[in-house]
Formats: C-alpha cells, sequence, structure tokens
C-alpha cells in the first residue's frame, strides 16, 4: 500500500469535493464543465431526435442540436489542496430524476441560469434550497440575451441574499473558474462557525 508521502510530491493528498453544475436544459452545463475540466471530460451529449419534439421545450433555444442524457463530468485542481470534481446534470425535466443520485455526496452546486430563459433554473434553485445543499448562481451572458445585474436576478429567483449571483461566459476557462471559487468561498463561509 503506497504511503501518504508516495501520493503527491508534497505529501498530502489533496482534499476532493463534489460539485453539481445544475440549471435549465439548453443554459451551458455542458459548456462550463468542458471549459473548466483539465482533463477530456466526460459527456452524454446525445443529437436530439423527434423524441424530444413536443416535449423538450426549445422556446429560446431552438437551435439547439444536442442534450445532455445522464451527466457530464469533469476535474479542476483549484491549489495544491483542493481538487473538485464536476457532474452536471441534465436540464430537461424527464431527466430530474438523476438529480437525487447526482445529489448525493456534493457540498455544493451551481445553477447556471440563461436569462432569456430564467424560470427554466427555478426547478434547481428549489432542488438545492430543499436539499440543503449550498449553491451559486451564475448567469451565463449569452451573446444578444439582455444583461440583468446580479441584484435583479437574486430579487427574480427570490434568493436568499446571502447567496451568491455572479455573471459568466461558460465559454471561458477562466469565468468558469471564477465560479467555482466563489462556490469553495461560499461553501466555506456557510461551513465557518458563527
Amino acid at each position: 500500500m503506497a504511503s501518504n508521502d508516495s501520493e503527491q510530491p508534497g505529501g498530502t493528498i489533496p482534499s476532493a469535493i463534489k460539485i453539481l453544475v445544475a440549471g435549465g436544459f439548453g443554459a451551458g452545463k455542458t459548456t462550463l464543465v468542458g471549459s473548466v475540466s483539465e482533463i477530456s471530460p466526460l459527456s452524454t451529449e446525445e443529437v436530439m431526435t423527434e423524441a424530444s419534439v413536443g416535449v423538450d421545450d426549445l422556446a429560446g433555444i431552438e437551435r439547439k442540436e444536442t442534450t445532455t442524457v445522464a451527466l457530464d463530468f469533469g476535474r479542476i485542481t483549484i491549489n495544491d489542496e483542493l481538487v473538485l470534481y464536476l457532474f452536471g446534470t441534465p436540464g430537461q425535466q424527464r431527466f430530474w430524476f438523476m438529480w437525487e443520485e447526482l445529489a448525493e455526496g456534493a457540498l455544493g452546486a451551481v445553477v447556471l441560469a440563461d436569462t432569456r430563459r430564467l424560470d427554466t433554473c427555478f426547478p434547481a434553485v428549489d432542488f438545492f434550497e430543499r436539499h440543503r445543499v449550498p449553491f451559486v448562481v451564475a448567469v451565463n451572458c449569452f451573446e444578444g440575451a439582455h444583461r440583468y445585474t446580479e441584484q435583479e436576478v437574486t430579487d427574480a429567483l427570490a434568493l436568499d441574499e446571502r447567496a451568491p449571483v455572479l455573471l459568466c461566459d461558460a465559454r471561458s476557462r477562466a469565468s468558469a473558474k471564477e465560479v467555482l471559487e466563489t462556490l469553495v468561498r461560499h461553501v466555506a463561509t456557510l461551513a465557518a462557525p458563527v
């Protein structure tokens, strides 16, 4: 059996934290996981078929051609002491049954919001509030979409004022990493003794 000294050059094993990335259908969850992951992300992205017609709401995202049918998985090392394992959830209502399993053991979550269809992130916010999983809301700023302030999003989602809301570009590694670092700080703040 290997000792801790042989596991990492510094002699310590980094803490591994499970993070969920959730939100509405087409909000950019797969893109965020892929942009920030230091490994080739595992994706269960499939081409949308006629089976989704009349089932999946494509209003506002009519050009979407693929969808996550199980999960996305990625990993990012924040520093020598912290590694995040990212689990992207499917956004369509017909796959929400998977959220319970994916949430098992998660320390926190990112709710990715699309202001063109803000109502699609309500189920994720509700899920994490009910399960008492700390979360941040990251507003994915799509080109051509109206820009709202963080406070406007907080008000529209009726969030607790302590829940961080930030603007992001899911395509940008730096922006996605900032979202994850904000979540880690938020979780640490909630865990700190009062």
